[in-house]
C-alpha cells in the first residue's frame, strides 16, 4: 500500500506522515528531502541542480545522507529550502528524482510525503492525502521550527507556494481523489488519526 500526503510548506506533512508509517508499520518517503539534497549539492558546488540530479547518492532514513555525509540540518536552512523550491521546478530534475521515487514505492508499504506524490509520481496511491493549513498557521510552525521571524517566513512562503502552484511541471495541487485535511485548528495526532483510519477503512 502507498498513503500519498501532499500539501504546501508548513502543513504538517513530515511530522504526519513519519507518526503515520510508525503507526502502521510502514516505510517513510520524504521526497522533499531529495530535492534539498540536490539544491544543497549545487549551492557547494556552484554547479547546475538538472547536471547534478542524476549523480549525487541520496540516502534516506533517521538521517538524511547525500554522498555520504549527514546533511539532516543542513538542508533545512532557509536558503536551502528557497532553492529546493527552484530546483523542483526544473523538469530535468523532477524526471530524475520521480524515477527513483517511483521505483522504491513499487515495493513494499509506504507513507510518501511531497508536492505531488498523488497527482504524479505515484498517482495510483490507495490513500491520498492534501494535507493544508491557513498561512498564518503554516508560517508560525514554520518560524518555530527554523528559529525565524514568522514575518518573513510568511513572506517567503507566499512566494513558494505561488511557484509550486503556477509551475509547468507537477504543480502542487490536490490529486482528484484526495481527501483534503485542513490541519488549522487540529493537533498532529488528530490527523495522524485521521489518515490511519482512511488506510484501515475504520
Amino acid at each position: 500500500m502507498v498513503i500519498a500526503i501532499d500539501g504546501p510548506s508548513g502543513a504538517g506533512k513530515s511530522t504526519v506522515a513519519r507518526a503515520v508509517a510508525q503507526a502502521l508499520g510502514f516505510r517513510y518517503l520524504d521526497t522533499g528531502a531529495m530535492y534539498r539534497c540536490v539544491a544543497l549539492a549545487s549551492l557547494r558546488s556552484g554547479q547546475r541542480a538538472a547536471a547534478l540530479a542524476d549523480t549525487v547518492a541520496i540516502e534516506l532514513g533517521e538521517r538524511v545522507l547525500l554522498d555520504g555525509e549527514d546533511v539532516s540540518t543542513a538542508i533545512r536552512a532557509p536558503e536551502v529550502a528557497e532553492l529546493a523550491s527552484q530546483v523542483a521546478a526544473d523538469p530535468a530534475v523532477r524526471r530524475a528524482l520521480t524515477g527513483v521515487q517511483r521505483r522504491l514505492l513499487a515495493h513494499g508499504d509506504w507513507v510518501a510525503e511531497g508536492r505531488d506524490i498523488g497527482t504524479v509520481v505515484a498517482p495510483r496511491a490507495e490513500v491520498k492525502v492534501f494535507l493544508t493549513a491557513d498561512d498564518d498557521a503554516r508560517a508560525q510552525r514554520r518560524a518555530r521550527e527554523l528559529g525565524l521571524d514568522a514575518a518573513r517566513v510568511l513572506e517567503e512562503q507566499r512566494l513558494r507556494d505561488e511557484r509550486d502552484r503556477t509551475r509547468e511541471q507537477a504543480p502542487l495541487r490536490p490529486a482528484a481523489d484526495a481527501t483534503v485535511i485542513d490541519s488549522s485548528g487540529l493537533a498532529a495526532a488528530q490527523v495522524v488519526e485521521r489518515i490511519v483510519a482512511l488506510a484501515t477503512g475504520r
